[in-house]
């Protein structure tokens, strides 16, 4: 059998066939060009030029190409030879090495037969006659040496790891790099220097080390033990697990009070308590996750409420922060700085809070519940209302004013008037002007965003604004004339700066109720608008009261409107005559008719709330107007008034009787009501809606007498006090609680929204008890002994008949 080639005459065989490729070819052949490079370089495939061509190049030009031609040759020869070189070099380099046996030498070795058959392989793979004697010897040499051809490829060990083993041992010790143990560094603690006549002399202590490696062993013995000792988890009853949680509770909240104190008994010192305070807001336990959170959140409330500066905090300046300062200056720098930044993240949180709850996404931590996310939605928005009223002049106020308005329109009741009567409380007590303003305009910015799709709540809120004190001057009179020619800016400038927030302020509500009027008329905000501009409608430019007054009036005639909001328009319509508007040439006669025509839409059921705006018409109408009013119409309100008095609530009655007394007062000659004789021609007309031809001076307040009987200890004696005459002394005269009071001032007092009678019902004596008669005298005496009798009878089955007594009555 034919043996296989071995790794050495493979490698020979390899190599002996690259040389043959290289050497099969003579290296140089002759050309007319001269020597070129065969087998190597390629051949130029260019056409010879033709002779005609040639004569028309110069000698020179021939020449030169001639001369570059052969200087390309002679680099590329350049260029072969010291390839031939370093690849002569590289192979001397492989054969000078000490040859490794690639066979084991007690193996015997193959037969004469094998011998000859690989002897003939490599005859036949390379031909001698193309090799040189020191080719020939040069591969001889290299199939008795081992290389990187003739290796064992599938060792991992590196070539030279023989040669390695057999290097000197102490030689080997002695490259190892040396480590010296060395004791480590200790660790030192710079002291105050000490100075003696000779200089400073430093100090240092050496920082105690701990070991780390004891601890350890310590801790590990311990875990082990723990495990071993502890028992499985037995799970809690619900007596134990509320007992456990009473129990996590209590310790929070001594923690919070202990923070508490000790922020507020030095607040400069430990407003950093403050960050630990407020890290409590993020409380895992689920089991009292959302109680402490609420208890941190109100506790933070109050903290910043009581140790929080009376004036803003500004940032420093980078000359401020390079000069130089006090001890004490720089203790409360670092108060305010950290003062502001807890507070802004007290802040955040609870925007953060609200933000949770509007969208109802359950976080990864799953400590608070869907439905806890309401609760702490309504404590953050409830800090944040007392932090409005609370911290007007501090920072961030503006972002509490962004935070609240949106949620004054929120879907939650509760949410919604909460945020609603913050902001009324903060424009009853701002007295600057400077945060009512800020409200507004994001107030106003909100309503025209939202295409006035609010609740009226949010406008309402604006009858609480304290701008009735801005001066507005009727004409030109009483300005000084020096004063006269003053310009818009000089007259600016004059104006306080309280005064020219109040004037931005009402200019912003004005243009609000405005708009909604113009675009919006069939809005439910319109009632909300109506109340403003009766409010406020003395402080209207003069331009504006013509047509507004046509507007009210378009308005009323709509028959859109419901009774409410018809009586918001005349109020608001006589506001406007009875201020500035009193110069203009306006009859308001279609408001008094309408005013008279509807009375009698009021009654003791929904409507009784009117009755207010109604008094409010009619004093602003008829009083405060007496010299316009004629007596004819005097007369008819006074005599529907009383009319309308007997079938209304008791605090309405005593309302429209009060006011019955001040119009008799303003108009004395309205007593002729109490005779019985007719004053002039006519026949008194009671439903004739217009109130000058009724002819009210030929009736009678009857009316009074049937009030005079009244259940209501106030109706009758203010009946009899009207039937007197009104008189001022005397013993029908009213007591000063009574007299000293407007209307509306006593329909309020006596209101009966608590359902219960006010004043309470005196109790009865003794003698009216026995007076009064008892059920059974009201029965006849057959009929109560037969229920005697039945009642008596537990088991009875016998029928009632009650109608043959009946019967026998009939008889």
């Amino acid at each position: 059998m034919r043996r296989a080639p071995s790794l050495a005459s493979l490698g020979c065989q390899t190599l002996k066939g690259s040389f043959k490729t290289v050497f099969r070819t003579p290296y140089f052949t002759e050309e007319k060009q001269g020597p070129v490079l065969s087998g190597v370089i390629r051949r130029n495939k260019k056409q010879v030029p033709s002779f005609r061509k040639l004569l028309k190049t110069s000698k020179v030009k021939l020449e030169n190409k001639l001369k570059n031609k052969q200087f390309k040759q002679q680099s590329n020869l350049k260029k072969y030879r010291k390839e031939q070189r370093k690849l002569r070099q590289a192979v001397k380099d492989a054969v000078s090495k000490k040859p490794i046996p690639l066979e084991d030498p007690k193996k015997k070795r193959p037969g004469k037969r094998i011998e000859r058959e690989e002897e003939e392989e490599e005859e036949e793979a390379l031909p001698l006659d193309m090799m040189d004697e020191d080719d020939l010897q040069l591969m001889k040499d290299l199939g008795q040496r081992a290389s990187f051809l003739t290796r064992d490829l599938s060792s991992s060990e590196p070539v030279h790891a023989k040669k390695r083993k057999h290097e000197n041992i102490i030689d080997k010790y002695e490259k190892i790099p040396r480590s010296l143990q060395t004791a480590p560094e200790k660790e030192l603690i710079h002291l105050l220097p000490i100075k003696d006549k000779s200089g400073i002399i430093p100090q240092t202590r050496e920082k105690p080390v701990l070991d780390t490696n004891q601890d350890e062993e310590d801790q590990e013995e311990m875990e082990l033990e723990e495990e071993i000792i502890e028992d499985p988890i037995r799970e809690l009853t619900i007596e134990e697990h509320l007992i456990e949680r009473k129990k996590k509770l209590q310790e929070k909240k001594l923690h919070i009070a202990a923070l508490a104190s000790a922020i507020l008994s030095d607040p400069e010192s430990n407003v950093k308590k403050l960050k630990e305070l407020r890290s409590m807001l993020m409380e895992q336990d689920p089991d009292v996750a959302v109680t402490v959170r609420k208890l941190v959140v109100i506790s933070l409330m109050e903290l910043f409420k009581d140790i929080t500066p009376s004036y803003k905090i500004r940032p420093l300046t980078e000359a401020e922060k390079s000069t130089k300062i006090r001890k004490e200056t720089q203790k409360l720098r670092e108060f305010e700085e950290g003062l502001v930044s807890q507070y802004k993240f007290y802040l955040e949180n609870l925007e953060q809070m609200v933000k949770d709850w509007k969208q109802r996404k359950l976080k990864k931590s799953n400590v608070v519940s869907l439905k806890a996310y309401k609760g702490l939605a309504e404590v953050a928005v409830k800090s944040l209302c007392e932090l409005l009223v609370a911290l007007p002049h501090f920072n961030f106020h503006n972002n509490i004013i962004v935070l609240i308005v949106p949620l004054m329109n929120d879907l939650s009741k509760s949410i919604s008037e909460m945020c609603c009567e913050a902001v009324k409380k903060l424009f009853k007590q701002d007295k600057l002007g400077q945060a009512s303003l800020g409200v507004i305009k994001v107030i106003s910015g909100f309503v025209k965003g939202r295409n006035y799709d609010v609740r009226p709540e949010m406008l309402k809120t604006f009858l609480c604004l304290r701008i009735k004190e801005v001066e507005v001057k009727k004409d030109t009179e009483d300005i000084n004339k020096p004063k006269k020619f003053m310009t818009f800016k000089e007259k600016r400038k004059n104006l306080s700066r309280m005064q020219r927030k109040h004037t931005e302020t009402l200019n912003i509500v004005f243009v609000t109720y405005f708009r909604i009027l113009k675009k919006a008329q069939r809005s439910p905000l319109l009632p909300a608008v109506l109340e403003g501009l009766a409010k406020f409608a003395h402080l209207i430019n003069v331009e504006f009261f013509d047509d507004l007054l046509v507007v009210l009036h378009s308005l009323i005639e709509s028959g859109d409107l419901s009774y409410q909001e018809s009586l918001h328009c005349v109020q608001t319509a006589f506001h406007i005559l009875s201020g500035q508007g009193d110069v203009l040439n306006i009859d308001p006669m279609k408001f008094y008719t309408h005013l008279y025509k509807t009375l009698f839409k009021l009654h003791a059921g929904a409507t009784n709330e009117g009755v207010e705006i109604v008094l409010q018409c009619l004093d602003v109408m008829l009083t405060k107007r007496r010299k316009q009013v004629s007596q004819q119409r005097a007369l008819a309100f006074i005599k529907r008034l009383c009319t309308l008095g007997l079938h209304v609530l008791p605090n309405s009655s005593i309302g429209i009787l009060a006011t019955n007394r001040i119009l008799m007062h303003t108009f004395p000659k309205t007593d002729l009501l109490l005779d019985n004789e007719s004053q002039g021609s006519g026949v008194f007309l009671p439903e004739l809606d217009e109130p000058e031809y009724c002819n009210a001076q030929n009736t009678a307040l009857w009316e009074l007498h049937a009030l005079r009987r009244h259940f209501h200890p106030i109706v009758r004696r203010l009946a009899a006090h009207l039937i007197a005459g009104a008189p001022l002394e005397g013993s029908e005269a009213l007591k000063p609680e009574l007299s000293r009071r407007s209307a509306i001032e006593l329909f309020e007092a006596y209101s009966m929204a608590a359902m219960t009678f006010n004043p309470p019902v005196e109790t009865s004596s003794s003698k009216r008890k026995d007076k009064v008669l008892q059920g059974d005298s009201f029965l006849n005496e057959d009929l109560n002994q037969l229920t005697k009798r039945l009642c008596n009878e537990a088991d009875t089955q016998l029928p009632l008949d009650f109608t043959k007594y009946l019967k026998t009555s009939l008889r």
